[in-house]
Formats: C-alpha cells, structure tokens, sequence
C-alpha cells in the first residue's frame, strides 16, 4: 500500500445495532485492497434509506442482522493506493459512488451494472457505509471532483446521480412539461436536472411550504396539494417524475399525464399502487421504475461545476459523527430539515 503519512491504525465510526440502537466505536482503519483506494470521509449525506434502517432495522427484504454502519452519500480525499492503483491520485477530492458491481454478470457486460444481482452497495446490509473517517473503495467508483465543488456539493452528487437517471429514464428533453411529485432532496434536484435537459416548465407538488419555497427557489412552480388537488391543477404534463413513493399520489399524477407521456417512479414507498389502466392504455403511457443509476457521475459533475444544478439549498443542518444520532432523528422535530450532513473528521 502507498499511503500519505499519517494515517492512523484505528477510527471511529457510528454503528447501528438494531433499531434506534446507534453506537460510536472504534474500528481498524481498513486497507486498501488490490485496485481500491483509501478515502479519508470528510462529508456524507444522510439519506431517507439510513433513516429507515435506524428506525426499522430493515429495508424490505434486507434486514439489519449484525452490526451495520450507515450512510453512503459520500466524498473525500484520497489518502492511499491498493495495488494496481495509480498513486497519482492520493490527494485529489473524489466523490464516491456507493455500488460496485461484479462487472461480468450478463447486466455489467451491456452497461446496466445497477441491476447486478450481485452488487456491494454501501449501507445495504451486511456492507458496512461511510458513517465513519476511512472507507476502502474500488478505485472506479472514486470520482474525481474538481476544485470548484464543495465537500457537501461532492458528497450530494449521489442524490443527485439518482434525479440524473429519472430524467434519463424519462428521456426529459427540449420542450417537456415536467411534473414531479415530492419536494424531497430527489424531488428538489430532480427540478433543476429536467430544467438542465431542457424542459420548458416543471412543476413541483408538496404539502410542506418550506419544500415548496426551495421548489419555487429552482424555478419551478409549486403547488400546495394540500389545499389544491392535483386534479384541479390544470396541469398536463409530458412527463411524469414520482418522487414521493406515496400510492395514492401516484395514481393521482399518472391520471394528469398527457398522451404518450412518460412515467418514471423514482420514490420509494408501498409495494403496490393504484394503476389507472385506461389512462395507461388510452394514451399510450410509457411507465418504468428505476433502480440507482448508472453511468451517471460525469454528467452529474459537470451539471454542479457548470452551476445548472445548486446543491448547497439542500443542506439544512450539519453534525459531527458522534452526532450521527442526532442527524438521523432531526426530521422529526425540526419540520425545515431537508438534508443533513455528516461530517466524519469532527
């Protein structure tokens, strides 16, 4: 291993031992394997899924079964080189894409590496994330970030790879009408992505005024769903971005989609929604899912360095790691939390 001097044999990290069971502990500082590098985490974003694992201990089928540490919206400085890596990069700020698939299987050979059946995805039991100071990646998966981003604007690029992929999905394009559901952090950079991709008019739907200002600050127009239905909106839009993964909510927005408009559910939420066929049928929607994303983090990069796409809106309250309770709970009793950060180094 080539690393900087410096580095110390142990580092903190913040585990989760069950639901509501977080714990600070002290951990070997891991050594970069064959083709990895060793990232010194300086910010991490909290998202809804480490939220649900603190609160749940389980996700669907992946359960919480040993200790876990969470988190897996991250970015740094690299500070050491595995074998076969270029030692070059020890010292450049990277972003960190948090999956590293298996680069073979018949879903990586055509490209579509975020549907490998056997991907190492970070904070998805039983791999440990980046609620912690150090984290060995696959060098691949270490994206350089340049001067001009900020650690938090490097870290939310993960959020914001997954708004690049909806708008992928539902091939956004000059002169689309953009409807997204949930002013949440994906529904908030999904706004600014379609507006990149060209979208004439994007709409965004909440029930909170604090989300919606930050939807209105994006240039979208927001509409308060809960004192004027979606149905009476007068909105028809070409696509469709579900980023609230409520069912009613869904079957609502699809009813609005204009003919051969696009569907893509980008939330996460109950297994099943009510599917209003006959719109589907009658106007020839196409509807997909999406999955992470893949091939994402130059555009997203550029989309932040080129300033079509503000991150820093985002960020609303910010903690050391022996706080990482604290910045999974904020949303519960501070009604202005959008996005908390994690910063491993404090």
């Amino acid at each position: 291993m080539t690393a900087t001097s410096g580095i110390p044999a142990t580092m903190r990290a913040a585990v989760l031992h069950g639901p509501g069971k977080l714990s600070l502990e002290e951990r070997p500082v891991p050594d970069p394997g064959p083709g990895e590098v060793l990232v010194r985490v300086e910010a991490v974003g909290t998202c809804g899924s480490d939220v649900h694992y603190y609160r749940h201990g389980r996700i669907g089928d992946f359960v919480v079964r040993e200790p876990l540490v969470l988190g897996h919206e991250a970015a740094g400085t690299v500070v050491a080189c595995g074998p076969g890596t270029d030692t070059r990069r020890i010292g450049r700020r990277v972003s960190i894409e948090p999956g590293t698939p298996c680069g073979s299987c018949g879903e990586c050979r055509p490209g579509r590496y975020n549907l490998c059946p056997d991907m190492s995805f970070l904070a998805t039991p039983p791999v440990d994330g980046a609620f912690c100071e150090y984290l060995a990646v696959h060098q691949d998966f270490a994206h350089e970030v340049p001067d001009s981003l900020t650690l938090e604007e490097a870290a939310l690029l993960e959020p914001l790879s997954v708004a690049v992929w909806a708008c992928r999905k539902a091939h956004v394009a000059p002169g689309d009408r953009v409807l997204i559901t949930g002013a949440g952090p994906i529904g908030l950079v999904a706004a600014q992505t379609a507006r990149a991709f060209g979208a004439r008019e994007v709409m965004v739907t909440d029930v909170l005024p604090h989300r919606l200002a930050l939807a209105r600050a994006t240039g979208a127009t927001a509409l308060d769903v809960s004192s004027t239905p979606l149905s009476e909106a007068g909105y028809t839009p070409t696509v469709l971005l579900e980023c609230s993964g409520v069912p009613a909510v869904s079957g609502e927005a699809i009813r609005t989609v204009g003919r051969a408009g696009r569907v893509v559910l980008v939330g996460m939420g109950g297994d099943e929604i009510p599917l209003p066929l006959s719109r589907v049928q009658n106007y020839e929607l196409e509807l997909t899912g999406t999955f992470r994303y893949a091939h994402t983090w130059p555009t997203a990069t550029a989309l932040v360095a080129s300033g079509a796409v503000r991150l820093d809106s985002l960020v609303s309250h910010g903690y050391g790691l022996a706080e990482a309770e604290s910045a999974l709970t904020v949303a519960t009793h501070d009604a202005t939390a959008v996005k908390a950060v994690i910063y491993p180094q404090r």
